[in-house]
């Protein structure tokens, strides 16, 4: 079956199939060299050889074809080789460099198709002790952003190559791929497993850990502390301001995740919280809030400006964040108390 679906898609693609092994002058193409060279290469040929001897003067010919980036010609040549020996087990790499042909062409919906053909309904093979399969999925994982079939490939990617690829990536890429479909419950699973491989640098994602890290730590508390509306946690944190009650203040921010940072500090950076004792900050002072919200706060977060805590940096910005959490839809939208910004804004 999956020659057949093979080949209506050469021929779709208009794929001319030589009958026999007899030299047909389309294949014969460059210099006048070249050309001598292809055809005491085809002459060669013979049904009788045996699978080690046939690959090695299929491949050259490829090759060939390659190198003057006779990309049409490579095609035709190694769809004639499939069609006459459909059981060969280097069909696998001629398939390969078929859809390497089609990606020179800058053909990639083709080049793909012909790489996911190759995964899934051909065995792995060794080429100069590189698996085909691992090509593949490295070349569908650069081009293909459906993220199902992403899920499809990293899948295979971690269980068959785990020797051969970085783990770490591949995991955050999956969680990634998983929040795209909606499958939180996986995407939590994957991201437990990338904090595994400590110190993984993500293209296009340089605070990944602490990402994954805040994801999983909310998913695993109580989440006791949010509040339905931006109004109503800020109206409870001006009313414990307002009449001193650090402790009450202190029960309104988020258990996990919560930061006290600097502006200058990076996303990342939670030395701050080592040091931050808010009843102490509010001990014997008079901490006052600005009346309205900074205007630089929006939908999804919001600033309140306050001052007179008892520290160098008296002027604190208290951060709150409407919570992006799908997984659990009564909580997914409330808004929480975040953190702490020392110092003016900038």
């Amino acid at each position: 079956m999956k020659v057949i679906c093979i080949f209506l898609l050469m021929i779709l693609l208009g794929c001319d199939f030589t009958e026999g092994r007899k030299i047909d002058p389309y294949y014969l193409t460059g210099s006048k060299e070249q050309q001598e060279q292809l055809g005491s290469l085809f002459l060669l040929l013979d049904d009788d050889m045996n699978s080690a001897e046939l690959f090695s003067l299929v491949r050259e010919i490829a090759n060939e074809y390659a190198r003057q980036k006779e990309y049409d010609r490579l095609v035709n040549f190694l769809g004639s080789c499939i069609e006459s020996r459909p059981d060969d087990p280097n069909n696998a790499y001629y398939l390969l460099m078929i859809a390497y042909a089609y990606t020179q062409q800058e053909a990639y919906p083709i080049a793909e198709l012909y790489f996911d053909i190759i995964v899934e309904n051909y065995q792995d093979l060794l080429v100069q002790g590189r698996s085909i399969h691992l090509a593949c999925l490295n070349q569908l994982l650069d081009m293909v952003r459906d993220p199902e079939c992403r899920i499809k490939y990293y899948q295979k990617l971690i269980f068959n190559f785990p020797d051969k690829t970085d783990l770490g990536v591949d995991y955050f890429m999956l969680g990634q791929a998983y929040e795209q479909t909606g499958e939180w419950d996986l995407a939590i699973q994957a991201y437990t497993q990338f904090l595994s491989f400590m110190d993984t640098d993500i293209t296009g994602f340089p605070n990944a850990n602490h990402y994954a890290k805040q994801l999983i730590d909310f998913n695993n508390s109580s989440k006791d502390w949010t509040f339905e509306s931006l109004n109503g946690i800020v109206n409870a944190v001006r009313s414990a301001i307002s009449t001193g009650d650090s402790w009450r203040l202190w029960s309104y921010r988020a258990k996990v995740n919560f930061f006290a940072r600097s502006w200058a500090q990076e996303v990342s950076d939670d030395s701050g919280m080592d040091e931050f004792n808010l009843p102490v900050f509010m001990q014997g002072t008079n901490v006052q809030y600005a009346p309205t919200l900074d205007p630089s706060s929006n939908a999804t977060e919001a600033y309140l400006k306050t001052w007179g805590w008892n520290q160098s940096l008296s002027t604190w910005y208290l951060y709150f964040r409407k919570i992006y959490f799908p997984l659990n839809s009564d909580i997914h939208g409330r808004w929480e108390w975040a953190g702490v910004y020392y110092g003016e804004k900038f």
